[in-house]
């Protein structure tokens, strides 16, 4: 019997063009070793150390997107109690995968800015009540490239009263750039380049930029508007705590490297890679907030059959995700 995962023919060519480019550029070369590392050699998918969220104990779950712990801590100002835990992933799609794939979640509502689960809708087996992609027609807002926090408000207080008896993911798509209170240039430029074919806006994200020493932008630059990102999302984190009822956490999926450097080769890290576990990337902030009386969670047989988001057509995610710097 072979032990060993069949990869499909696009996984395999992606594997070839990500070795081609490793090839070429001795730092994503001693990336993809460190990541072997990290996965024992291919035979972890997922952070194993990492908490299983669904096991915790909330009505709603608060992720900010790309949140380091240490940046929290010294940032937030919202009521609660304030601990860490350590993620299962360092990238959203790894969060995802390890947290949603193949479990029962039937009593949750998924309110998310963050393409990520529809990409891999086909490939991942979900069971949720409701899927409410926010990043579709109104709430992405074009100027900035992204979901705007106080849209992400505005629509998980309508999800809060419209499912009072299921348990609610909110997926905040800051303070991951673009970087929105800030007037610059590099984290948004992308948005503004537009292939041959017509098909969204391309080129490097932010952070690869640095890694390949193609941005001159300082640590501090970057750390600072980072936080200014973070700052603009907490604002309306506050106010959804202050109209929410019950037992609230805010965490994130994943942190974000800022120059740190990583093992087993030491160099130096930006942005979130998949399959690289350090504490920059893998420690997220998790804060217990409590307001008024729990929700009653209910999971009834009336929730046999998931409700499933509306079809979206690929080129509308890949578009999606390009403008956030995934593609």
């Amino acid at each position: 019997m072979n032990i060993y995962p069949t990869l499909s023919h696009s996984a395999y060519m992606n594997n070839i063009q990500r070795l081609k480019r490793a090839f070429r550029n001795p730092r994503l070369f001693a990336r993809g070793l460190n990541r072997l590392f990290h996965r024992r050699g291919g035979l972890r998918s997922e952070n194993t150390a990492g908490v299983d969220v669904f096991d915790e104990d909330w009505d709603t779950l608060v992720v900010l997107d790309a949140c380091r712990y240490d940046m929290f801590e010294s940032t937030s100002q919202l009521e609660g109690t304030l601990s860490s835990r350590i993620s299962k992933g360092s990238s959203t799609a790894e969060w995802l995968q390890a947290n949603f794939d193949g479990r029962d979640l039937r009593d949750t509502v998924y309110v998310t800015s963050n393409p990520q689960l529809e990409k891999n809708r086909d490939r991942w087996d979900i069971q949720l009540h409701e899927t409410i992609n926010v990043w579709l027609d109104e709430g992405w807002d074009d100027e900035t490239g992204t979901v705007r926090a106080e849209t992400m408000t505005e629509v998980a207080l309508e999800a809060a009263e419209q499912f009072p008896h299921k348990r609610l993911v909110v997926h905040y798509m800051q303070p991951h750039y673009p970087f929105v209170p800030v007037e610059t240039d590099f984290d948004k430029e992308h948005l503004r380049q537009i292939d041959r074919e017509g098909s969204g806006p391309s080129g490097e994200n932010v952070w690869n930029q640095k890694f390949k020493g193609e941005l001159d932008a300082s640590r501090e630059e970057l750390w600072s508007i980072y936080t200014e990102n973070l700052e603009y999302v907490l604002e309306h984190v506050e106010e959804l705590l202050d109209g929410i009822s019950g037992k609230t956490v805010v965490t994130a999926d994943h942190g974000n490297y800022v120059g740190e450097r990583t093992s087993p080769i030491p160099i130096q890290e930006w942005g979130h890679p998949r399959g690289l576990y350090g504490d920059s990337v893998v420690c997220v902030p998790w804060l217990v907030h409590k307001h008024g009386d729990r929700r009653e969670i209910r999971h009834t047989n009336a929730d046999v059959t998931e409700n499933l988001a509306d079809t979206v057509e690929s080129d509308i995610v890949d578009e999606r995700l390009r403008g956030l710097g995934y593609k």
